[in-house]
């Protein structure tokens, strides 16, 4: 599936969560009809493992999107722990996130 692309000028949000007693920053954009579009995520650890690791994560994550890839489908394929919370923080992210759109409908 080809590339769709995000407008240049385009409505994103903020959200702030902790993940394995680290505190993360998101901004995520929206396609018009709802769709998730776009994730960057930082930790604000300046040049650490985890800042450049969940950075890049951010960076697959919008590409999978901007392919195709349904969120729900990547968060099901990442790494869990037993009782099945997200191992990762972009884990944590999408499920955070897919949460807010079940509260939302």
């Amino acid at each position: 599936m080809p590339r769709e692309r995000l407008s240049n000028r385009r409505e994103s949000q903020n959200v702030t969560f902790w993940h394995a007693g680290r505190e993360y920053t998101a901004r995520v954009s929206f396609y018009p009809d709802g769709r998730l579009a776009e994730v960057f995520l930082d930790n604000g650890k300046v040049g650490s493992d985890a800042q450049v690791n969940c950075r890049d994560a951010a960076v697959a994550m919008s590409l999978l999107l901007q392919h195709g890839c349904a969120a729900g489908d990547v968060a099901r394929s990442l790494s869990r722990t037993e009782s099945g919370e997200a191992e990762s923080a972009i884990g944590a992210l999408l499920d955070l996130l897919s949460a807010q759109a079940s509260n939302d409908n």
